[in-house]
């Protein structure tokens, strides 16, 4: 196959959905397929099979813009045509301005469109303030869907969740496909360790934001009759980093707060006792994943609006959302019952064979070639007009 994969944000590992895509480009890539990514991330300029776009400008928001990691492309027809032009298919990451124009130049190329589902309706709202108006939420999908998924051929959905999420927020059906992204290999090889420092290591993965409520974790530390002997650590970056840090004065160790590398991060996990999941809203968080596959029994947060609280095995994998008390009675229960923990664990491990990221990406080329093909058993054409466009873009004769 011949794959244009549009990624309105910079390719970066700090961030989840950048992983993701990473992921499908490289494993593609791999396959043997022919990849061409357009991207505004800077790092990527001179790569074969990259085309650089320029990042939006936001005015006086580009600082904001930065510190939240939300840059987002300029679409520009003379790189998207480069990009797309005798590609069998392009794939889209985000429903942002250069997704939206690249999948009208496919559209009118004949060249079938899919599109990843991996912005939650509140990962906008949050910005404004906005994150529980149910209202601005499915104004938002329904955007998502007018501008970008009803004109897809089809939309790659992490989880159930999500799929459901969207389709009934904007009263229409998706030609769907429900496939993970999937947790790299790495994740699965480790073997168990103590610390050094005796302590009961408590892991919380995450960008440090509203949304990921990392602090209630800092409040239920407090209040565990275990305090003393907890270490938290908070793998991850972002905006609220003051503000944890600060919320978290006062514990008797206080916690690391580190963005780690993939490396870093499997020896983090495997000498770890405990992992919590704090977030309200999340789509599928591989970072969960990669915990329970490196042998953590999890905690989660029991929120309507996050597809991780399916993952658990028993009331006592959930707490409550906002209810530092209930995470509290949660982590002193498995320190308290270590033997549980470890039955829990246990049954963990069959779960964590389905979620391999080999087995999801294959589940993606199979998607891809699927869609490729349903769309060949359709005549179309290129239009004389779309033609004539094309041309004047690419400075081409007809």
């Amino acid at each position: 196959m011949k794959v244009t994969v549009i990624c309105d944000i910079p390719l970066s590992r700090k961030n989840g959905t950048a992983v993701a895509a990473l992921n499908l480009i490289e494993s593609l890539k791999e396959k043997g397929h022919t990849v061409k990514v357009v991207c505004p991330d800077m790092s990527k300029m001179g790569q074969e099979g990259y085309y650089i776009a320029e990042r939006r400008n936001f005015g006086p928001f580009n600082g904001y813009v930065a510190e939240n990691d939300v840059a987002l492309a300029k679409p520009d027809d003379k790189i998207l045509y480069a990009a797309i032009d005798g590609a069998d298919i392009i794939h889209c990451i985000m429903p942002f301005a250069l997704s939206r124009r690249a999948v009208e130049i496919a559209r009118g190329l004949g060249i079938p469109v899919s599109a990843g589902f991996h912005c939650q309706a509140e990962n906008v709202t949050n910005h404004m303030g906005l994150m529980n108006s149910k209202a601005m939420n499915k104004a938002v999908y329904r955007r998502f869907y007018r501008v970008l998924y009803s004109k897809c051929d089809c939309v790659h959905y992490p989880t159930v969740f999500i799929k459901n999420e969207f389709e009934n927020s904007v009263k229409a059906a998706t030609h769907g496909y429900v496939i993970s992204n999937g947790v790299d290999e790495a994740f699965f090889n480790g073997s168990r360790k103590g610390r050094d420092d005796g302590k009961f290591a408590i892991l919380c993965t995450g960008r440090y934001s509203h949304e990921k409520a990392q602090g209630v974790l800092i409040d239920a530390v407090k209040k565990s009759k275990h305090e003393k002997d907890i270490q938290l650590i908070f793998a991850g970056s972002g905006p609220m980093l003051d503000s944890l840090q600060k919320r978290a004065e006062g514990l008797t160790n206080p916690p690391i707060f580190k963005f780690f590398t993939r490396e870093e991060l499997v020896d983090t996990i495997y000498s770890a006792d405990l992992y919590v999941h704090t977030a309200k809203v999340e789509i599928e968080a591989i970072s969960c994943l990669e915990a329970i596959c490196g042998g953590l029994v999890p905690i989660i947060a029991d929120s309507d609006k996050s597809a991780t609280r399916a993952f658990a095995m028993g009331s006592h994998n959930l707490f409550t959302p906002d209810d530092e008390n209930d995470l509290a009675e949660k982590i002193d229960y498995f320190m308290d019952n270590p033997y549980e923990k470890e039955k829990c664990a246990m049954l963990y491990k069959g779960f964590a064979r389905t979620l391999s990221k080999s087995r999801c990406m294959d589940e993606m080329e199979n998607m891809l070639q699927t869609t490729i093909a349903e769309k060949k058993r359709v005549l179309y054409g290129i239009p004389v007009t779309q033609q004539a466009q094309r041309a004047a873009v690419l400075g081409v004769k007809n």
